[in-house]
C-alpha cells in the first residue's frame, strides 16, 4: 500500500480485510493487556483502562487509513494507559512498512515518548524505570527496523519484477524485429531465385516461339523447361507470399544469394582456415542434386550452427554430419560441447528461431538441446522429394 492509498480514497477489498484481521489480532493484544492491568490496579484505573482499551481499538482503522495521526493519538493514549501499546506498535509497523522512514521514525519517537511518561506514574515494582525505557525503546526501534525492511524488500521484488517485465518486452522487440530481417532477407533471395525461373520460361517461350519449324524433340525438351520452370517459379512465389504474410520468426540471414548445399565444403574449409576444429561425416558423397531451396536452407542451417559454435563455444570441435536420401529427407546435425559461459553470451536464441522459420518454409523442422553432459545438438530435418 502506498501512501496515496493510505490517505484517501475509498475503503478497497484489500484495506477492509487488513483492518478487519488488524483490529481482531489487536484485540486479543489489547484485551491480554487489560487482563494484566486490572490484576493490581484500583477500581478507578480499571475503569480507565477498559475505556481506553475500546478507545484503543477504534484507532486501528485509523492507523490503516492515516498511519501518522493515528500513531500520534495511540501515543496520546500509551501515556495514560499500558492497555494502548499494542496499538502504538502496530503504528509504528504499519507506517514504517506503508510510509517514508521520517514519518515512521516520529510515530516510534512518539510511542516511546509516551511509554517513558507512563512508567514515571505507572511503575512495575519488579522493573526498574531505567530497563523499562530501554526495553520499549528497543521494542520500538525493532518495529521501525522491522516495518522499513519489510518495505524496502516489496520495493526491491516491485522492481524486479518490472525489470523482468521490461526486459521480456525488450526481447520480444528483438525477437520480431529479427523475425522482419528474416523474412525480408529470405524475400529477397526469392525475388532473385524466382527472376531466374521467370528468365528461362521466358528464354524458353521465345524459341518456341521463334523457331516453330524446330524439330519435335527440341520443341519437347524446350516446353519441359517451360513447365519445370514454371512449377518451380509457382512453388517459390508460394512461399514469398506465405513470408510475407507471417507474423512471426527470427534472425538475419547471412548466407548471400546463391550458396546452397554445394558450397557447404568451401563453407567447412572457411571455418577451419579460421581455426575452427571441424569433422565432417558426409555420407552424401559428392555433390548431390537437391530443390534449391532445400539447398540454401540446408546451407543457411550449417552456417550458423557453425557461427554458433565459434560465438558460443569457441575452440570446442564440431561435428557436422549430413544424411538422407530423396523421398526420405535431408538431415543435418551439428553439435559441439558448451563452455561455462555459453549461457552468459547466448544472443537469446534469435539465429535459432530464424533457423526455424526458414526450415517450416521447406516443410522441414530445427530442433536443439543440450545433453546431459552438457553437449549442445542442433537437428534439421528438410523434404528432399524424388524428381
Amino acid at each position: 500500500m502506498n501512501a496515496a492509498t493510505c490517505e484517501s480514497g475509498p475503503p478497497s477489498p484489500w484495506r477492509s480485510a487488513t483492518m478487519g484481521v488488524a483490529t481482531g489480532a489487536i484485540g486479543v493484544l489489547v484485551a491480554t493487556a487489560l487482563w494484566s492491568a486490572t490484576r493490581s490496579g484500583s477500581t478507578v484505573l480499571i475503569r480507565v483502562d477498559v475505556a481506553l482499551a475500546v478507545a484503543a481499538l477504534t484507532l486501528v482503522p485509523v492507523v490503516v487509513r492515516h498511519p501518522r495521526v493515528g500513531g500520534v493519538l495511540a501515543s496520546l493514549l500509551v501515556v495514560l494507559s499500558p492497555v494502548a501499546t499494542p496499538v502504538a506498535s502496530f503504528a509504528v509497523l504499519f507506517t514504517a512498512r506503508n510510509r517514508p522512514f521520517r514519518q515512521a521514525a516520529a510515530v516510534a519517537a512518539a510511542g516511546v515518548a509516551g511509554e517513558a511518561v507512563q512508567a514515571f506514574w505507572r511503575p512495575v515494582p519488579s522493573l526498574p524505570y531505567g530497563w523499562r525505557l530501554v526495553l520499549m525503546t528497543a521494542a520500538y526501534a525493532a518495529l521501525l527496523g522491522w516495518g522499513t525492511w519489510a518495505q524496502a524488500r516489496h520495493a526491491l521484488l516491485a522492481a524486479l519484477r518490472d525489470r523482468a517485465r521490461r526486459a521480456e518486452q525488450e526481447q520480444e522487440r528483438r525477437v520480431v524485429e529479427a523475425r522482419a530481417a528474416e523474412r525480408s532477407r529470405i524475400a529477397r533471395e526469392m525475388h532473385d531465385v524466382l527472376a531466374h525461373r521467370l528468365s528461362l520460361l521466358a528464354a524458353a517461350a521465345g524459341a518456341m516461339e521463334y523457331r516453330p519449324d524446330a524439330p519435335p524433340e527440341r520443341l519437347s525438351a524446350a516446353a519441359g523447361v517451360i513447365r519445370a520452370s514454371a512449377h518451380h517459379a509457382l512453388d517459390e512465389l508460394r512461399e514469398v507470399i506465405t513470408l510475407l504474410r507471417s507474423d512471426d520468426a527470427d534472425s538475419p540471414a547471412d548466407a548471400p544469394p546463391g550458396q546452397t548445399l554445394a558450397d557447404l565444403p568451401r563453407l567447412v574449409e572457411e571455418a577451419r582456415a579460421a581455426g575452427q576444429q571441424i569433422e565432417v561425416d558426409d555420407p552424401l558423397g559428392p555433390p548431390v542434386e537437391v530443390p534449391p531451396t532445400v539447398g540454401r536452407t540446408a546451407y543457411r542451417i550449417a552456417q550458423e550452427a557453425l557461427t554458433n559454435a565459434r560465438k558460443h563455444a569457441a575452440g570446442q570441435p564440431v561435428r557436422l554430419a549430413l544424411g538422407g536420401t530423396p523421398g526420405s529427407g535431408l538431415s543435418i546435425a551439428v553439435s559441439n560441447p558448451t563452455t561455462p559461459d555459453s549461457i552468459a553470451t547466448s544472443d537469446g536464441g534469435a539465429g535459432l528461431i530464424g533457423l526455424a522459420e526458414r526450415a517450416a518454409l521447406t516443410g522441414g523442422r530445427v530442433t536443439h538441446h543440450i545433453d546431459a553432459s552438457g553437449r549442445f545438438h542442433l537437428t534439421a530435418w528438410l523434404p528432399w522429394p524424388t524428381t
